[in-house]
């Protein structure tokens, strides 16, 4: 038997999604993180990785002025850091000294990665389109770098790196 879903929150349908940290950076260089469950590879060729964020959002702004970012797929153990980025601004708050995460350059963007993620994509924006109540940033992915040991033939090896799922209501998995 079937009963009728929710429209407002539609989207915990599609839950669990693989929680991932994005950092950017502002005009001073500073860094900021925050935390999405929404994005999704677009297309192979040419690379295209997309995020979608609530234009309110500080990190929206700092991505639509530098124009780069880096997304960075983490593991469970992050997951109060996670948290923490995902419901602080980091336009009052500096989340990398809160969390204690380790910046460390990246190859080819300004942007720092986070060095506690197994895998990262330095991404250049491309374009970003107004969609509803958020903004879909679509960033070219001209570096990927990863722990050396979280992948073996381009495949996650799941049984030594566990990511961060996001269910839904502040809760992970």
């Amino acid at each position: 038997m079937k009963i009728e879903g929710s429209i407002e929150k539609y989207y915990h349908y599609a839950f669990p999604m693989q929680t991932i940290l994005v950092t950017c950076n502002d005009e001073n260089g500073k860094t900021n993180i925050i935390t999405l469950a929404w994005h999704t590879p677009i297309s192979r060729n040419p690379p295209l990785y997309g995020i979608s964020l609530a234009p309110k959002r500080y990190s929206a702004s700092l991505i639509e002025k530098s124009k780069e970012f880096v997304i960075n797929f983490i593991p469970y153990s992050l997951v109060e850091a996670a948290h923490y980025c995902g419901t602080h601004s980091g336009k009052t708050t500096d989340k990398v000294c809160k969390t204690g995460l380790t910046l460390i350059p990246s190859t080819r963007v300004s942007t720092p990665m986070i060095q506690e993620g197994y895998a990262h994509l330095e991404c250049k924006l491309l374009k970003s389109i107004p969609l509803g109540d958020h903004t879909f940033f679509i960033g070219e992915v001209i570096a990927v770098s990863s722990d050396e040991n979280a992948f073996k033939d381009a495949l996650l090896k799941t049984d030594t790196v566990h990511p961060v799922y996001y269910i839904g209501e502040n809760a992970y998995t």
